[in-house]
Parts: structure tokens; sequence; C-alpha cells
């Protein structure tokens, strides 16, 4: 997207640093890893309230757990760098109206709602990452995508603004990062292949419009 600060973190050497000393990193590298393990921790729970209860109810112990487990590293990451970062507030269900009605009326089954809760959620985690990074978004970019996707996706809107669509194709591309966590971690996963899946079809739909 040409956003000004991509450069200012050496994601390769941060995760390097991160791997052989997590007590290492820079002020700088510690609040990018910092910033990124709190919003993957507390990305999760708001997820679950926009998808189907019975997906809710399975996954919310583990999610939970999770981000417990996130957070003990981000603690001693900030500690040892001298830091404080706080972690994000995703949106939820309740908190959201589309063209003035809940956020949810407008979708049914799971793709539906699985894919409103990314186009908004991811959006969400890539502000409070990209900033902690010192990348630039600009903030009417945010804005317009944010009310855009929420029509789109779970309103009367027909299609997105081009810079819209393709910053979507963009965050769409987490496909990737599912699929690298099912293969790294040896889960052989139904449910991470399922959600890189779909991840994956609507990255490419969104390529190709």
């Amino acid at each position: 997207m040409g956003f000004e600060g991509v450069d200012a973190i050496d994601g390769d050497a941060v995760a390097t640093e991160l791997a052989r000393d997590p007590t290492g990193l820079t002020p700088d590298g510690a609040r990018s890893v910092a910033a990124t393990l709190l919003a993957d921790g507390a990305f999760s729970e708001p997820y679950c309230e926009w998808m189907p209860l019975w997906y809710e109810a399975a996954l919310i112990a583990p999610v939970r757990y999770a981000d417990w487990r996130l957070r003990r590293v981000v603690d001693t990451v900030a500690e040892a760098a001298g830091i404080t970062v706080t972690a994000p507030r995703f949106s939820r269900p309740a908190d959201v109206r589309i063209d003035g009605n809940p956020a949810l009326e407008g979708v049914s089954g799971f793709r539906e709602r699985f894919l409103l809760a990314d186009a908004l959620l991811h959006l969400e985690w890539f502000a409070h990452a990209a900033a902690a990074d010192g990348i630039l978004v600009p903030g009417d970019l945010l804005e317009r995508t944010r009310t855009e996707s929420l029509a789109y996706y779970g309103g009367d809107r027909d299609r997105l603004s081009p810079d819209v669509r393709r910053f979507q194709a963009l965050l769409f591309a987490d496909d990737r990062w599912v699929g690298r966590v099912d293969e790294a971690y040896g889960l052989d996963s139904r449910l991470f292949g399922y959600w890189e899946r779909l991840l994956a079809e609507e990255r490419r739909r969104l390529e190709s419009v």
C-alpha cells in the first residue's frame, strides 16, 4: 500500500532475536513484539462473538488460554526492555451497527459471519500493530475501509472502492499465516484448513475484481 515507515522495524532481525533471547530485544523491537502478541491474544475472543454460538462455545476456553500464554510472553519481553504496551480493544457485535441495524442482522451462515468478522477485526489488528511498528496508515483510509467493509460484508453495499478493495485483499492474506501456524505446530487441523481456505478464496476474489 506504500505506507510510510514500513522499514522502521527489521522484522526478520526481531524474529531472530526473539527466538534467541526474548529478553535481549531493543525497546523498539520489544514494543513491536509485545503489541503484536497482545493483539493476537485479544483477537480471538471478540471474533468468537461474531460467529455462531456453537463455534464460540467450542473455542472460548482454548482462546482464553492462548491469550493468557501470550500475555506471559509479553510480560517477559516488556519488563526486560522497560516498555509499556496495552492490548487493543476489538469490536464486538454489540458495539457495531450496519446501515443502522444490529451488526449481525444482515448476515447468515458461517462463511458470511467469518468474512465480516475478519474484514473488521483484522483491520483493527493491523491498525494496532502498525502503530507500534511506526507504520503511518492514513486515518481516512482506515475509516473508509471500516465503513465500506461493514456495509459490504454485512449490509447492502455491492462493491468496495479500489484502494479499500486492495487493502482488504492484503489483510485477507492472513490465510498464509494460518497455514504456517498449522504446519509449524504439526496440527493438521481440519478447522485451520477450513479457515485457510475461506481466507484464501476471499483474498483471490478481491485480487481478481
